[in-house]
């Protein structure tokens, strides 16, 4: 065994079957453009690459500082904020969001129909931090989920009051009363729809913390941790560092969608997506991964504590019931059997349920096929970074799960 599988407990020439799985059958066939790969076990980085091109209309090679687009990805970050006020005992977990939001004690919740002959009743109880952090407050994405649309009469109500997280103008406090005037789609708590909900967390971190949004993160995440690739909009110095987005077009080749010397990225948003709008690197992310395997802790900055991290990633739907059991709606970044739900990231519950290897990880993705997991039993992080839309074109995750776990020979 070489020196790296002793540190790591993974073995070296299993994990370089990466490498040909990648190159083989997304690399070389062209159905991405180019990837980067992170593996770290017990604080050792086991396993690091970049493949193929980070843009192809410029023919540049993937670079090892290249920015990605890691839209939803944001998510944890953003929930890992808002429950450091958690931690500085400015609400509970079931406190009503209507204590800092008035507005919020006017909503409703759809029962049939659409605009005039929409019918509403009263909701069973108001709508929680609980329920905003783990996706169970009613509120869905408004049809703005790029290739899915509306998907529900409710939708179209926020489309009506141009709710708006993507190129939208409203300041934090406006985007929040206007959700006061959504009916909610069930009632809080009972079931589970991915949704703009942690972009009402990113609000509620600027409107209970008085500071703006992206510099609570930097003060609180990205200044500790040393993320200093990770932001809302990349820098006119590192726009040459900033990939291509691509998609899939109807003979199956590459078209691009987002070319980053024009891309809206690279200007600052008025509204900061707490739910899709950061953009960042793979070391960075792994920086942040790293915080998380370790309870909350990197290089001697503590972002969050141990014991709040832990019921970060348990599961928090309605009886402990999977995802199979309450999701409503057909897209988000997980399948759902055998999977639960935290404050702010999925959960494999049963590995035999779910199909794939895993000894209890955490995880979520963004919209481009970024993809992270922490396993805490595993002591096990990784980061996978490329950009092509949407994230369910292939299953990135279960394969690459499939090629990590039957690495851990330990």
């Amino acid at each position: 065994m070489d020196a790296q599988s002793q540190w790591t407990g993974l073995d070296a020439g299993r994990l370089d079957r990466i490498a040909d799985h990648l190159e083989r059958n997304y690399i070389a066939p062209q159905k991405i453009m180019g990837c980067q790969i992170a593996v770290a076990r017990h604080g050792h980085m086991a396993y690091q690459k970049s493949f193929g091109s980070m843009d192809l209309e410029r023919n540049k090679p993937m670079a090892d500082d290249a920015i990605f687009r890691i839209y939803s990805m944001t998510k944890p970050i953003t929930s890992i904020a808002l429950m450091t006020l958690y931690e500085k005992g400015y609400f509970q977990l079931n406190d009503p969001i209507s204590r800092y939001v008035p507005s919020w004690k006017n909503h409703r919740v759809w029962v049939s129909g659409e605009g005039e002959d929409m019918v509403t009743e009263a909701p069973k109880r108001p709508v929680s931090f609980r329920d905003v952090l783990s996706h169970s407050g009613g509120f869905t994405y408004g049809g703005g989920l790029p290739g899915v649309g509306i998907q529900h009469l409710v939708d179209k109500t926020y489309r009506e009051l141009k709710i708006r997280t993507f190129g939208g103008l409203d300041s934090p406090g406006a985007f929040l009363d206007k959700l006061s005037q959504v009916p909610l789609l069930y009632q809080p708590g009972e079931r589970w729809m991915y949704s703009l909900s942690t972009d009402i967390c990113g609000a509620l971190v600027e409107l209970i913390s008085g500071k703006p949004f992206a510099q609570y993160l930097q003060d609180e995440i990205f200044g500790p941790l040393g993320m200093t690739d990770t932001s809302f909009f990349v820098a006119p110095d590192k726009v040459d560092r900033f990939c291509a987005n691509y998609q899939r077009g109807p003979d199956k080749k590459l078209q691009l969608i987002d070319d980053p010397a024009t891309s809206a990225f690279t200007k600052e948003p008025a509204f900061k997506s707490g739910g899709g709008g950061l953009t960042g690197t793979t070391a960075d992310y792994m920086k942040f991964c790293e915080m998380l395997r370790r309870g909350g802790e990197l290089d001697g900055h503590r972002v969050i504590g141990p014991r709040t991290l832990a019921m970060m990633h348990m599961n928090h739907l309605a009886g402990g019931k999977d995802l199979s059991q309450v999701a409503l709606g057909s897209f988000s970044e997980t399948s759902n059997e055998g999977v639960g739900f935290g404050l702010g990231f999925a959960s494999s519950m049963d590995e035999v349920s779910t199909g794939s290897l895993g000894s209890g990880d955490y995880y979520w993705g963004g919209a481009a096929s970024t993809i992270f997991l922490v396993d805490p039993k595993e002591d096990l992080t990784m980061v996978f970074m490329t950009q092509l839309m949407p994230s369910g074109t292939f299953n990135f995750r279960g394969q690459l799960k499939s090629l990590i776990y039957s690495a851990i020979v330990d």
